[in-house]
């Protein structure tokens, strides 16, 4: 952590970082990886789409660092890895719907 020269209190970023692109429901991160991957892939928490949802499970992973115990980080690694193949077949569906028919 760094400190500012003026106070000598330690910065903290993390406490003025806003969003408003997801909006999980308290304690989420505490369910199992299934819960989690839905939660965050649902319109209501995520209104931008799951890839949204895939930057705040990242962020969460991140800043949480090692304060994580080993079977939470792996619980949100499965979380991870679950979103990320929901997110896959979105992209997948959507593209076969853009797709126009050759002459």
């Amino acid at each position: 952590m760094t400190k500012r020269k003026d106070s000598g209190s330690p910065k903290r970023w993390v406490a003025k970082v806003k969003t408003d692109s997801t909006h999980p429901p308290a304690g989420l991160f505490t369910r199992s990886a299934r819960t989690i991957a839905n939660g965050l892939a649902s319109a209501k928490v995520s209104p931008k789409g799951p890839a949204s949802g895939m930057r705040m499970l990242n962020y969460f992973i991140n800043r949480a660092g090692k304060g994580l115990t080993a079977e939470r980080r792996a619980e949100l690694e499965k979380a991870k890895s679950l979103l990320s193949k929901r997110i896959e077949r979105s992209r997948e569906s959507a593209g076969k719907g853009r797709r126009t028919k050759a002459a």
